[in-house]
């Protein structure tokens, strides 16, 4: 009954205590109200504690003094100091891991350096799931400046993360902890670390070792006298300055570079790629060889000026390189006499070019570009494409047909019997709106050899669901190409004239050769269609931007995707990979021009300027230093590839400053100030943020930019079509 009496005012444990005891605690329960006094809790717990030992109950007891001891007097949960001192260490590890690093030898520092991004992320992670908001915000702002650069966009999803519940619900937090951040890493440098860690145990080692044990998934490779881990690379690339090629680093599929998405342990990341340009066949190297010599018997050089013969030489001597294809790999057929002639007409073409330094105490180069304007065209031109040997232009039609002019005015010539000369022709055929032309590869005239070395073809794309073959000999349609079953958005011809690429609606993007009526390659793996497409300058892969804000790099030989890059925050509108094989520009509508580096598979950095709408065109100077871009605001822009680094100013380089988008010109001095002209009487519109890495803006005066272009000799021509608003 005592017990009964108990359960009915408060717990029915306190039957086995004295009189007393019960009744102090049940008078104390029944006078303190609903929120007991500070110390009645405690009281509580040990006549628990005491009920349960007099019992026997010992897994009980000792459970509940655990818990007891985890909490005040009133209940509440002690903030102990252990907790702190943990998410401490954290902090105290990794400056303790990054100094040791930066003292460690040359030749393992850029194994080494690439522990750090997985390590800051998943010490990161785990704060924020202990919620630890304190540690974790100090511990983010004390060592994410060193990653800004190459991990922008993870660092901006990470920044958003505080809250336990936030680790569960954001992407990117999901992405790292739902796999293991792979890395390849020679085995003495990660044998070392792990040592070191372990001796500094007391200084927050510890926790990084579980970092590494619990979320990475390390691979130690042993160095070989022929990979890339030998001791005379690591060398050479310490001297540089330069980091390992990323090979199976990341997480498949999250990693900018990686095209491959398996969670297969054995699988790669990335693919070692082969960037170098396409060896010359030998035959058509002595051809070309002798017909350089002819050519310096006729005409020797100016003084001070190399000949040809040797500029030959010197440019095989810089091509050579054990990166390169084959051309087996492409089935390149044998070269006739028009290679010839044209391989020759570029040697002379790149002699004599305008060579464009890079800035020279802080002075940008002089480039100048040459527009081209359409008039009356009342909104019906898609897209345009100037030749290689600058004499013609053509146009897509929404009307769906191809309108082709002469440059110089000149009658266009033909081949058929009874064509009245013109300086224009119309090629019909399409019965849908043209959304592309592309001209085949093709150099100036070159008199000495009679050979015509200009363009035998034009390619078109339409709505139609087609890509057309025109002859610049008779004007006539030669091949009508099927396989996409939706509009062709994009088609470009290969640098060697022979395979040539579309991307359509259907989200495929297809490689082609000419004289084959269906298609060879079919490239699967976009979201949404493939806006645009490009090649590798040696033939040997191929490029596809989609509206997913994605690009692929692909394999052509045998067609598998080996490069996948995010970042873009817009619809990918253009692309085009340097001379030098190097790196791929990529343009969206949100005004954004992204450099990636294609061997390490990262993004280089981002360049801001146009306004919205679509940088419709991007090309590369003959050095690949200089990048020229035209879009939907009226504008060419000419961009700075490898800015100056003390070009620092209120913050980090590249940041930009903002303008007014009514502006009618930027340009930047000396000291890398934008400067703007402000549009007169105009409403004001959205501001821009240019970046220190533009150079110079040319502003139209209402025509959109629809194409740019490098000559070969380092000339720039640009069209668009006038617009009135």
């Amino acid at each position: 009954m005592a017990a009964n009496a108990a359960g009915a005012g408060g717990p029915s444990v306190p039957r086995a205590t004295t009189n007393g005891a019960a009744s102090s605690a049940t008078a104390s329960q029944s006078t303190g109200g609903p929120n007991p006094g500070i110390g009645q809790a405690s009281n509580l717990n040990n006549i628990v504690i005491e009920y349960l030992s007099k019992k026997g109950y010992t897994k009980t007891e000792a459970t509940l003094r655990a818990e007891s001891a985890a909490h005040e007097a009133d209940g509440r949960p002690i903030s102990t100091k252990t907790e702190d001192l943990s998410g401490a260490k954290y902090r105290q590890g990794f400056e303790t891991l990054r100094r040791w690093v930066e003292d460690n030898l040359d030749i393992y520092k850029p194994d080494l350096r690439r522990m750090f991004w997985p390590i800051f992320v998943y010490s990161f992670l785990n704060l924020v799931s202990d919620d630890q908001q304190k540690e974790s915000k100090l511990f983010l702002h004390s060592f994410k400046a060193q990653f800004e650069t190459e991990h922008v966009d993870d660092l901006r999803a990470l920044e958003s993360i505080s809250l336990p519940d936030h680790v569960a619900t954001n992407d990117t937090a999901k992405i790292y902890r739902g796999a293991k951040y792979r890395l390849s890493i020679s085995s003495v440098a990660f044998y070392n670390l792990i040592r070191f860690l372990e001796e500094k145990e007391k200084e927050g080692g510890n926790v990084l070792v579980g970092v590494i044990q619990n979320h990475l998934n390390v691979n130690t490779i042993e160095r070989g006298n022929d990979s890339q881990f030998a001791l005379a690379q690591v060398l050479n690339r310490a001297k540089a300055n330069e980091d390992f090629p990323a090979e199976d680093e990341g997480i498949p599929g999250h990693n900018p570079g990686s095209a491959n998405t398996s969670r297969a342990a054995g699988d790669s990341v990335l693919t070692r790629l082969k960037l170098g340009p396409m060896p010359m066949e030998e035959d058509l190297r002595n051809d070309v060889h002798a017909e350089l010599e002819d050519e310096d018997a006729k005409n020797p050089p100016a003084e001070g000026q190399p000949s040809l013969v040797s500029h030959f030489e010197d440019r095989i001597k810089r091509e050579e390189s054990e990166d390169a294809p084959t051309r087996n790999e492409l089935q390149m057929p044998s070269s006739i006499a028009r290679d010839v002639a044209m391989e020759v007409q570029k040697i002379k073409e790149d002699r004599d070019r305008f060579k464009i330094e890079t800035r020279t105490g802080g002075v940008g180069p002089g480039v100048s570009v040459t527009m081209f304007t359409f008039h009356n065209t009342y909104d019906s031109v898609n897209c345009l494409d100037f030749s290689e040997d600058n004499l013609l232009v053509a146009a897509g039609m929404s009307e769906s047909y191809v309108r082709v002019w002469s440059l110089d005015g000149k009658p266009l010539p033909s081949l058929v019997e009874g064509q009245q000369p013109s300086a224009s022709r119309r090629l019909i055929g399409h019965s849908g709106p043209v959304y592309a032309v592309s001209f085949s590869p093709a150099t100036a005239s070159n008199d000495s050899t009679g050979v015509f070395t200009g363009p035998k073809y034009l390619l078109s794309s339409s709505a139609d669901t087609t890509v057309r073959l025109w002859s610049m000999d008779t004007w006539g349609c030669l091949v009508v190409y099927k396989g996409h079953n939706h509009p062709v958005w994009d088609v470009t011809w290969g640098p060697f004239g022979l395979y040539f690429l579309t991307g359509s609606h259907d989200k495929t993007a297809r490689l082609w050769r000419t004289d084959h009526i269906a298609d060879l390659r079919m490239f699967v793996g976009h979201d949404k269609d493939v806006d645009t497409v490009a090649f590798h300058p040696n033939g040997a892969y191929v490029f596809s931007g989609s509206a997913d804000r994605i690009v692929r790099m692909w394999l052509v030989s045998s067609g598998s995707p080996v490069r996948m890059f995010t970042g873009h925050t817009g619809n990918i509108t253009s692309m085009a990979c340097s001379p030098g094989g190097k790196v791929l520009a990529s343009a969206d509508d949100a005004g954004t021009i992204i450099l990636w580096d294609l061997a390490l598979g990262r993004l280089r950095k981002r360049m801001r300027g146009h306004a919205r709408g679509g940088i419709w065109s991007v090309t590369w100077s003959v050095e690949s230093n200089i990048l020229v871009s035209g879009g939907a605001d009226g504008t060419v822009r000419v961009w700075d590839v490898d800015p100056p680094e003390p070009a620092k100013e209120n913050g980090a380089l590249g940041q930009g400053r903002v303008v007014a988008e009514g502006g009618t010109g930027q340009k930047i001095d000396g000291n890398s100030q934008i400067q703007t002209v402000a549009g007169a009487g105009k409403k004001k519109g959205k501001d821009v943020v240019v970046t220190a890495d533009q150079i110079s803006a040319f502003p139209t005066k209402k025509s959109p930019v629809y194409k740019c272009r490098f000559t070969r000799q380092n000339l720039v021509i640009a069209g668009g079509a006038y617009f009135p608003q």
